[in-house]
């Protein structure tokens, strides 16, 4: 299995300028979104915003994995300019190759994007907090309090991290703060939308759309293949989210270009689904249907002999 070192320090053949130009775009449509600001209606705003600053999310994933360029300093550049304030790229980029080992995916202790805890963990927590995440455990608790739920526990982490002397999570934060300083200096001195308004606006709905990916990405069952999602998305989604909605397909070709990635699924789609057991979504409406007022799952660890100690 590839390890995380490995997915970060192997190298395209060639720039795919296909993805440099979706990145301009991206920036350049956020741009104009945040200019018109004052002549448009939230309810236009928000989904617009959404939409632009979940596939900026997106564009940072791929940036991490080593595209559209060779050069990894250069591929962080093209997307440093941060509009969700979410959390600093680098740190995505490390915690999210450490998820990439396939072995420990859904581990509450040794996969950085789990969203389990461990039993008893979960048995000390007080009522309200259990309620609390439960229904965070529903999509509509995940879009709704994600944001603020998501947010307050890395950062917390994050701090008490720098404040214990971590370096290089002191130099990672020092440079989302320029990055995040930017989108805000156009959004309030250029477009005059003040910080609430570009907060709740653009910032919030943009983690929430990107948490409706990763609301299903992974289950917590003994079979590691059958731990990731395929959800059959339609174009739009698809784009917004880089086909990670084929979120198989990415586990098994991390390197792999996110428009190359539904040829890829077409021509091993049977094969994916014999190994995942089926765990597929046919598009995001399914998953609406399913989980937006029901618990996905407990959020206790169902079975702790499933993990590796």
């Amino acid at each position: 299995m590839q390890q995380p070192t490995e997915i970060a320090t192997a190298k395209p053949t060639e720039i795919e300028w296909l993805t440099v130009f979706l990145i301009a775009a991206t920036y350049g449509a956020l741009a104009l979104l945040m200019w018109f600001y004052h002549a448009l209606p939230f309810w236009v705003i928000m989904p617009l915003a959404g939409y632009l600053i979940a596939l900026h999310g997106s564009l940072q994933h791929e940036a991490l994995h080593g595209h559209p360029t060779r050069n990894a300093l250069l591929n962080e550049l093209l997307v440093f300019i941060n509009p969700s304030f979410w959390f600093p790229y680098r740190r995505y980029r490390k915690l999210h190759l450490t998820h990439h080992n396939d072995d420990n995916l859904t581990d509450p202790t040794l996969d950085p994007e789990s969203y389990y805890m461990l039993p008893d963990e979960w048995a000390r927590l007080p009522a309200p907090m259990k309620q609390l995440y439960t229904i965070h455990n529903t999509l509509a608790g995940r879009m709704l309090l994600g944001p603020i739920i998501g947010t307050t526990r890395f950062w917390t982490v994050e701090f008490l991290e720098i404040l214990r002397g971590d370096a290089e999570i002191a130099r990672a934060w020092a440079l989302h703060i320029l990055a995040c300083g930017t989108t805000l200096a156009y959004a309030v001195w250029i477009c005059e939308i003040p910080v609430w308004a570009y907060l709740v606006m653009f910032a919030w709905p943009g983690i929430a759309f990107s948490l409706v990916r990763s609301f299903c990405e992974h289950q917590a069952v003994k079979d590691l293949g059958e731990r990731t999602i395929v959800v059959e998305a339609s174009p739009l989604l698809s784009l917004m989210f880089l086909n990670n909605n084929l979120h198989l397909p990415h586990h098994k070709k991390p390197r792999m270009a996110w428009y190359r990635l539904p040829a890829y699924y077409r021509a091993e789609r049977e094969q994916m689904l014999r190994e995942n057991n089926g765990y597929l979504m046919r598009g995001y409406s399914e998953m609406f249907r399913r989980y937006f007022f029901k618990p996905k799952e407990p959020v206790a660890y169902p079975d702790t002999g499933f993990l590796k100690r």
